[in-house]
């Protein structure tokens, strides 16, 4: 990572400390301080439901306003499930400067299907209803975000980090699991390799124009999951 990426992430971490999630390792300490850590593969960290090529594992959550919702309703959709956690400092950083700004709107003005999905459990740093809720107003998120204070459907999926990106085609079938994109400054300054590249993005319009996803799996980055 570039020095000023190093920076950016620095001064994510105060915004960004909790408790370690289990089982401990050093890369989720540092995850949870905030920093933008080495992760794990995505397909080791995968829930066992949850495979790239295989059906996405339904579920059904209540969203911020008591509304049930599947994901089975939306079959035939493109659907996106972004995990969110309103107090993430990453998260903040993504949907303010990096590359989910303005991204969910986008899609589902194209007929995309987006759920943010809060696995937070009660207490834990920006879970609930009420912190989802201001969340949204704070950094206009207009797509519904569900509840799942359990952490059943976040483990289910295998969901480490906020913000971590899952993309379901329309028959169902999991497409891509995992960053947004590959500048883990989160505001998209400082890609790997020089060149930003929105991942769901990318996998999204392959869906829609009836390519294979050209890459269907990248470690996520940010805070850790607060289960």
């Amino acid at each position: 990572m570039r020095p000023a990426a190093l920076l950016v992430a620095a001064s994510l971490a105060v915004g960004c400390s909790e408790t370690k999630p289990a089982p401990a390792s050093a890369s989720n300490e540092r995850a949870s301080q905030g920093t933008a850590a080495p992760q794990p593969s995505a397909e080791s960290r995968a829930g066992a439901g949850a495979a790239v090529g295989k059906p996405a594992p339904d579920f059904k959550l209540k969203d911020t306003a008591g509304n049930d919702v599947s994901l089975s309703q939306h079959k035939g959709k493109i659907v996106v499930l972004e995990w969110f956690n309103p107090e993430c400092p990453f998260v903040k950083r993504s949907h303010t400067k990096g590359s989910l700004k303005g991204l969910a709107p986008t899609m589902m003005d194209k007929g995309v299907v987006w759920l943010a999905i809060n696995s937070g459990a009660p207490g834990k740093q920006g879970a609930g209803a009420e912190k989802s809720k201001a969340g949204a107003e704070a950094l206009g998120v207009k797509n519904p975000i569900l509840l799942d204070e359990s952490g059943a459907v976040g483990k289910l999926y295998g969901a480490t980090n906020t913000p971590h990106l899952f993309v379901v085609d329309a028959e169902g079938v999991l497409a891509y699991a995992g960053a947004i994109d590959n500048s883990p400054d989160a505001e998209g300054e400082s890609p790997e390799g020089g060149k930003l590249v929105n991942y769901v993005a990318e996998a999204v319009a392959a869906l829609s124009e009836k390519r294979p996803v050209a890459t269907p799996k990248t470690t996520a980055y940010g805070c850790s999951v607060k289960y």
